[in-house]
């Protein structure tokens, strides 16, 4: 789960859209219709793809492609029977040119009965993507660290001031003998962070995959 507030500054930040949108686009008969959808994880992208398939069960083609991850390192593209290069390529094309990240592109394809070549193909995938996006609520979020801080009990009222003073955002705590206090940071801010809690006596912190 990637854990996301919209950001009021520049910096260690993606863009993704908000919730999903629709866009589509006819020639010749055939209709292309888009899906775009915020996704955070491959099991979400197979959920919306057997989905649509149902929903659009007497379509040609249901052509998609998606990119995750903050650093946008994971992609994938798939023609679904379309020529090679004509279908998934276009629609990652107008997801890397908004510079999207978090998002699943599905265009849906009834055919018309007239064959639109290939550069027709490219165009409809391209245009069809292009008008989802353009309907979408594009927002820009903060890339987080967790941070897992353990402490004795002595000592809370130290971290706990210190999570205030900083104005950091708490994800669980346990508070015993031997305390626990999970916190959201922004990416940029974790090492400050860790280096002020390292200086209380007694406090242990440890950093979880980022958010």
């Amino acid at each position: 789960m990637l854990l996301i507030s919209i950001d009021k500054s520049m910096g260690d930040t993606y863009r993704t859209i908000r919730i999903p949108s629709q866009g589509s686009f006819k020639n010749k008969g055939s209709r292309f219709l888009a899906y775009a959808f915020p996704v955070h994880s491959e099991e979400e992208i197979k959920k919306h793809l057997n989905e649509l398939k149902k929903e659009h069960h007497a379509a040609r083609h249901h052509c998609y492609a998606w990119r995750l991850t903050p650093d946008q390192s994971a992609y994938r593209i798939n023609d679904d029977g379309e020529p090679s290069g004509t279908a998934g390529k276009p629609i990652l094309s107008q997801i890397q040119s908004t510079d999207l990240t978090n998002i699943l592109i599905v265009v849906v394809r009834y055919f018309g009965g007239t064959l639109l070549g290939v550069s027709g193909l490219i165009h409809a995938y391209r245009t069809a993507s292009a008008d989802a996006i353009n309907n979408a609520d594009i927002i820009s979020c903060i890339v987080k660290d967790l941070l897992i801080i353990n402490f004795g009990y002595l000592h809370t009222n130290q971290v706990m001031h210190l999570i205030k003073e900083e104005s950091l955002e708490v994800i669980s705590t346990n508070f015993d003998l031997i305390c626990q206090c999970t916190i959201a940071v922004r990416q940029s801010d974790t090492e400050k962070i860790k280096t002020i809690l390292s200086l209380i006596n007694g406090v242990t912190v440890t950093r979880a995959k980022a958010l």
